[in-house]
């Protein structure tokens, strides 16, 4: 076997143990055991059909040697069936080949050998092995890995849900905020992200060559084929596509993939957002023992684990966002050219997992620094103009906005400038007397209370 050092793609070589949980849903040898899979499931369900008079019902100790067959089906049968493919140079039909020299080793299974992949085409077998390939790495590897990014944000958002700091919009001071609440906005994208991606369908089809029940009811005339495959494949556990020409035509797989790169695009931005702080010195790094930051500056502690987050959510999103706008579109009833871009999704979801990963272990180095926070807001006190400003409009103080634009605009202020402009105001006691209070650090509306809500 290759060294990781010699591999190809990083998700085999540098990266190949964060790859891992993965693997059993998108390498040549998954593709493989879930085609297997669809297969037996199609003879078990020809069998049970009444209408396939030809066959009967398996007995339970046979569907359980076809269970287990799948069960334990090894990286030495996907070799057999490689070598298959080579003299057939077709990867389906070496799994019906295959199929048929094992089972024909069983004297039930034996007489139903004809009935594998029977009135189906190759694309029958492959649109429903890719439906469950991401139905189940969904549920089991994806969703749960993005659930711990929420949760350590939300967590972040409880612990910093009062921590004044400065805003920046266009990159400068504006109107505070805390720590918590801008962790809460984007615990709420995640949340409504991965929502998408729960929800997007994964329709398959068992419809033959053209998606027209040719073979089926030419074989048998008077079963109703479209009900028998439609209960098929909603027993695998998906929704039923009952209009395609030879391929499932991947609207729904596209939107799951766009779902992903949308995910990954409100990671993008915390990456950035998060970097920012670090640089800022809102927040500074755990240090780990040994670890080095620069190969010349000693005193280097690098944001590497964001950096490498963004850097895969751009490999990720180039690769989702192509196979979403590619796999929907095919030449007449059926061009070839969907079948090697579907080969991509594992790496696509791949470098997503890398992504979420690397931000998951940066978020767990990040020690936030209310001093230089509050150094920052008592810095810039001139982020007060909109709250004196709102509350000149209140109490009929003409052309506020003016004013305070006068006061404020490009320049900095300090608390005992803006003291003196408070209190040559006409305003009402008890008004001047909270204008003369606020600070910076106070305010910050509702920020808390938001960040202690998510």
């Amino acid at each position: 076997m290759a060294s990781p050092l010699t591999a190809l793609s990083p998700l085999d070589g540098r990266y190949a143990g964060a790859a891992d949980p993965l693997r059993p849903y998108f390498s040549e040898h998954a593709l493989i055991r879930y085609r297997v899979r669809v297969e037996l499931a199609w003879l078990q369900a020809l069998a049970a059909e009444p209408a396939v008079v030809e066959l009967r019902p398996f007995s339970s100790k046979t569907a359980a040697a076809l269970e287990a067959l799948v069960a334990k089906f090894s990286e030495a049968d996907s070799e057999q069936i490689k070598r298959i493919e080579a003299e057939t140079n077709h990867d389906v039909k070496a799994i019906e080949y295959w199929l048929k020299a094992r089972l024909g080793r069983s004297r039930e299974v034996r007489g139903a050998l004809e009935f594998i992949h029977f009135a189906a085409t190759s694309e029958d077998i492959n649109n429903l092995s890719y439906a469950l390939m991401l139905a189940e790495s969904r549920e089991r590897v994806m969703l749960p890995a993005l659930d711990r990014v929420v949760a350590a944000l939300r967590e972040g958002a409880h612990r910093h849900a009062a921590a004044a700091m400065l805003a920046r919009t266009h990159g400068q001071a504006a109107s505070p905020t805390t720590l918590g609440k801008e962790l809460a906005n984007f615990v709420h994208r995640l949340r409504r992200a991965r929502t998408r991606i729960a929800a997007a369908p994964l329709p398959g089809k068992m419809n033959g060559a053209t998606g027209n029940y040719h073979a089926h009811t030419v074989a048998y005339p008077g079963t109703d084929w479209e009900k028998v495959c439609a209960r098929f494949v909603q027993r695998l556990g998906l929704e039923f596509n009952p209009y395609t020409t030879q391929i499932e035509p991947h609207d729904s797989l596209a939107e799951l993939l766009d779902a992903y790169a949308g995910a990954n695009a409100v990671l993008l931005d915390l990456d950035r957002d998060l970097w920012g702080y670090i640089a800022l010195g809102y927040f500074r790094q755990k240090l780990k023992k040994g670890e080095v930051g620069s190969s010349t500056m000693p005193h280097k502690v690098n944001p590497i684990d964001f950096e490498n987050s963004e850097g895969n959510v751009g490999v990720a999103n180039a690769l989702l966002r192509h196979l979403s706008d590619k796999l929907p579109v095919s030449r007449w009833q059926r061009d070839l050219s969907d079948s090697t871009a579907l080969r991509n999704v594992g790496a696509a979801l791949g470098h997503s997992l890398l992504a979420w990963r690397a931000c998951l272990r940066g978020l767990g180095k990040l020690e936030a620094d209310p001093a230089r926070m509050a150094e920052d807001l008592d810095a810039n006190w001139e982020v007060l103009a909109e709250a004196v400003q709102q509350v000149m409009r209140r109490h009929g103080v003409g052309g506020a906005y003016e004013k305070l634009k006068a006061l404020s605009r490009g320049k900095r202020l300090d608390r005992q400038r803006l003291a003196t402009f408070i209190r040559s105001l006409a305003l009402p006691p008890e008004a001047r007397k909270r204008l003369l209070a606020l600070t910076p650090a106070r305010y910050t509306g509702l920020a808390a209370k938001l960040a202690r809500r998510i």
